[in-house]
């Protein structure tokens, strides 16, 4: 096995026994990046910085001072600012930003010792479910349909961190989830991705795309891995007003791989018209999977399910309105060529007209529209009571109490690149169906990788968690992964 296969795990073990240095799995890791091209997961390397932190890390697991992530090499979804690197959000607006501050969440990483590889590409403002709308190109799922050629889409919008961690450029890496954004990618790539509570993990220095929704959390090579960097990436923050001043367990403690007498629920409302049989074939497994374990299986109702994704496509892309206004072209990143006569107002419409793609335009319209006077009480104000209603229907069914609830991930396996681009947006935005749920409700959510469907891709099960119960989602996730055993890697033809 070469090293960038290791898991953080392994990794963390083989570090401090010392049988394996920092640097070691960092140059391992370098030269598979090297190698990947053709997947155009990293928009950003930064393999100086990468060599020194791992010489610093060594150092630390020497002198015996080495936190779980201690000389762990990540990498870093371009959403989360990086001091003196490149962080632009896949997004021409943001050319040439180099922040001056560290986001929290890579802080955190750093002083725990984690080793920064470089930034990894996604949707644009993570705006998409494909990965297609990125400034860079996009990004290709190391996975393939047999022996079919077409390049597939690993997801998004962290479908550069879904895509290094699947074939193994690094040992983890920083997503972020606004409406499945962790959750849809680490399905299609066949690796764990987890959405903690909404406040668990600071949004100080992460590019905003809709503040009530969006939660950054690891993606990972396994639900063990994910604990530990949980651990690692959450706190709180008295820059980020919405963190929530509790304690962080030891995540990684939690994995009793113990669930008897636990409830699971599985909701009658996400079983959707024209499902792949394959997808409820999965979700049947993956339940008898729990309940062999000892769990017991509980149907449940969330009846305002079906009102999810339209009120959070009135929510979001409010939220995203008001967000990127700050994007004009005046104090950093792009800025439009005036002509003669051509004043500020001419420069904030040509500099954003030129920086921001066609979804993220189309999302900005889309907020403001719904944003205007005529129409904020119609839409807007409709969608937060919405939204309180399927909050509700969640809170309902822990009171009664159920322990965590299974759900499919996606309503497909990865699909091509390309081949949604002629489909109405709404049908892209449908691979958000089962995620955005949780996003609106502040909930837990983790993607667990369950089974290969008839074209030997990956498919995933979701599992949504208690608020503030990461510890015990995790363990049901754990025990779903070892009950699943899904070891398959992609083929490697990049």
């Amino acid at each position: 096995m070469s090293l960038n296969e290791l898991t953080i795990a392994a990794a963390r073990d083989a570090l401090t026994k010392g049988e394996v240095t920092s640097v070691e799995i960092t140059e391992a890791c370098l030269t598979a990046i090297e190698g990947a091209g053709a997947l155009n997961a990293f928009c950003a390397k930064t393999p100086e910085i990468a060599l020194a932190q791992a010489g610093a890390a060594d150092a630390r697991i020497k002198a015996g001072d080495a936190p779980a992530m201690c000389g762990i090499p990540l990498g870093i979804k371009d959403l989360f600012c990086t001091k003196g690197v490149a962080s632009q959000a896949a997004s021409r607006i943001l050319e040439g930003f180099k922040p001056e501050y560290e986001s929290t969440v890579t802080q955190n990483l750093w002083d725990a010792g984690a080793v920064m590889l470089g930034k990894l590409s996604m949707d644009e403002f993570a705006m998409g479910s494909s990965n297609e709308t990125a400034c860079y190109g996009p990004v290709v799922n190391p996975w393939r349909r047999g022996n079919d050629e077409t390049p597939l889409t690993p997801g998004g919008s962290s479908g550069g961190s879904a895509s290094a961690v699947a074939a193994d450029l690094c040992l983890g890496a920083t997503g972020t989830d606004t409406g499945g954004s962790i959750r849809q990618p680490a399905a299609f790539t066949g690796i764990v991705g987890i959405k903690p509570t909404y406040g668990r993990v600071s949004r100080w220095g992460v590019i905003a795309f809709a503040s009530s929704l969006d939660q950054a959390g690891p993606m990972t090579k396994t639900v063990r891995d994910a604990a530990i960097m949980l651990g690692a990436m959450a706190s709180v923050d008295a820059k980020d007003s919405t963190s929530a001043d509790i304690p962080v367990p030891d995540f990684e403690a939690a994995l009793t791989g113990d669930i008897r007498g636990k409830k699971i629920g599985i909701p009658r409302e996400y079983r959707m018209d024209g499902m792949p049989a394959e997808i409820e074939k999965l979700w049947a497994e993956g339940t008898a999977m729990l309940k062999d374990a000892g769990a017991e299986i509980v149907d449940i109702s969330l009846p305002h399910t079906k009102y999810a994704l339209p009120a959070y496509y009135v929510i979001a892309p409010a939220e995203a309105s008001s967000n990127l206004a700050r994007y004009d072209g005046v104090r950093y990143g792009h800025r439009a060529k005036l002509g003669a006569g051509d004043g500020i107002v001419e420069m904030y419409e040509k500099t954003r007209a030129e920086g921001f793609g066609a979804e993220v335009q189309r999302r900005i319209m889309v907020g403001t529209y719904v944003l205007s006077a005529g129409f904020y009480d119609a839409y807007y104000n409709r969608a937060r009571r919405v939204r309180a209603l399927i909050k509700r229907d969640f809170d309902l069914a822990f009171e009664a109490g159920i322990d965590a609830i299974l759900t499919p991930a996606t309503p497909s396996s990865a699909f091509g690149l390309g081949e949604m681009q002629d489909a109405d947006p709404v049908e892209m935005y449908l691979n958000d169906v089962f995620t955005v749920t949780v996003n609106l409700a502040g909930l837990p959510g983790i993607s667990v990788p369950v089974g290969l469907d008839a074209k030997g891709l990956p498919m995933g099960l979701q599992l949504i968690g208690r608020p503030w119960a990461e510890g015990d989602l995790l363990n049901h996730a754990y025990v779903l992964e070892k009950a699943a055993g899904f070891a398959a890697k992609p083929g490697r033809w990049w």
